[in-house]
């Protein structure tokens, strides 16, 4: 996910924390509590992400690819990473550190903080198209979710309405109430949302402050209750929209493998790697990895396309076009294919054999597509395009051994060994 999301989420988090811990004897250490647990949340819903200071071990594009979302992003890593946090807070924050001596209540809330703020942003991060490998060095195999886009509105709106609440000054809670409102708004004028998208947004976001002025008024908007809440609501919302996902996602799956198996029963498909689009259930774009023959010999298949789980409400011509690209005017409403790749199976195995390059890359390439000495995981645009994940090889390109490598599982095993 975007850092956005994950600051967002961790912010709200350590405000649900701390307003459900029991209250601290005096107000001052009630604010200081109250700092601290949104700070940590949100560090700590981040921190991860500081495996991008290790990108530059490797060039340009294994770096990324192979030490983002790497060692930072595994549960046993965590466990320090929540260690060290915690002991920055104690070592640069004398108030906390005081609070957090004095008070199990604290203390207690750091730990949940953090941890929950690390397993969020490795549950997350596992939620959509990227993947993570969180079991490492148990299991170096990639996970992902394919179920919410990588920047997801829903959240923003989630925990950031109730979080208005948390603000003293109103001026500044107006303008965190317009950033997250103008945003959206933004985002389906360049084209990346759905109109509609936008409608359900922004339900749930009045439906979010109507629950807060209630509550409000309710408790007198009383310190430890303020936000609580429509936290939780924006919690129970957020986790509602990733199960309806989850949903959707299978549906998706299925109609894909039997348009697959329509076009060409004599393929097997390997995987489908789909990606949601945001805030946006009915809308999917997907990349298939098929196979013919058997062992070294045969060729891999790879298609892109698109997909409507609704065609009559909203056929796939009418998903956003930002997103993946657009659909043709005349593509059917249900599936609309866009770009697709053969290469011999015995290609593919010889070039990883033969190319450490090329073998550090199939670290990550879960759409493998490589041809004219350009290699592209076609997840991320069509073959031969030029993304992040995209990388020169053969003689022309030559460049010494990347090292170091990470030992991550290569996500196409499944064409690169003799089964």
């Amino acid at each position: 996910m975007d850092n956005l999301t994950h600051s967002v989420v961790g912010l709200g988090v350590g405000a649900l924390i701390d307003r459900s811990l029991p209250a601290e004897p005096d107000q001052d250490r009630a604010r200081i509590r109250s700092r601290m647990l949104l700070v940590v949340g949100c560090l700590a819903s981040n921190f991860p992400d500081l495996d991008l200071v290790l990108t530059p071990l490797l060039g340009p594009p294994l770096g990324y690819l192979l030490h983002h979302r790497g060692h930072t992003h595994t549960l046993l890593a965590a466990v320090g990473e929540a260690l060290l946090l915690l002991a920055l807070v104690w070592l640069l924050w004398p108030a906390a550190r005081r609070l957090l001596r004095d008070s199990a209540g604290a203390r207690r809330g750091a730990l949940l903080a953090a941890g929950a703020g690390l397993l969020l942003h490795l549950g997350m991060d596992g939620l959509n198209v990227y993947g993570v490998h969180p079991f490492w060095p148990l299991d170096p195999n990639w996970y992902y979710g394919d179920l919410v886009f990588i920047v997801e509105p829903v959240f923003w709106i989630g925990f950031g309405v109730p979080l208005a609440a948390l603000v003293r000054r109103p001026a500044l809670r107006r303008l965190w109430l317009g950033v997250i409102t103008l945003v959206p708004l933004g985002a389906t004028l360049l084209g990346f949302l759905q109109w509609g998208s936008l409608a359900g947004l922004l339900a749930l976001g009045l439906g979010l402050a109507w629950l807060q002025r209630r509550n409000d008024e309710h408790h007198g908007a009383a310190r430890a209750e303020r936000g609580r809440i429509a936290l939780s609501a924006g919690l129970a919302a957020s986790l509602a929209f990733v199960g309806v996902q989850a949903l959707a996602l299978q549906q998706a799956r299925a109609i894909v493998a039997a348009e697959i198996k329509r076009i060409d029963a004599g393929e097997r498909l390997l995987d489908t790697a789909l990606s949601a689009y945001p805030a946006n259930p009915l809308c999917w774009s997907f990349v298939t990895v098929a196979r013919s023959g058997a062992g070294g010999n045969g060729a891999v298949h790879l298609r892109r396309g698109m997909l409507s789980l609704a065609p009559r409400l909203a056929p796939v011509s009418h998903c956003p076009a930002r997103i993946a690209g657009p659909a043709l005017e005349d593509a059917p409403p249900r599936i609309a294919w866009q770009a697709e790749d053969h290469a011999p199976v015995a290609a593919l195995r010889s070039l990883a054999a033969a190319d450490c390059r090329v073998n550090a890359w199939l670290r990550f390439a879960r759409a493998p597509s490589l041809a004219d000495g350009v290699a592209t995981d076609v997840r991320w645009g069509e073959p031969g395009s030029r993304n992040f994940s995209t990388m020169a090889y053969g003689a022309a390109n030559a460049q010494p051994c990347p090292r170091p490598v990470p030992g991550w599982g290569y996500p196409r095993a499944d064409l690169l060994t003799g089964h």
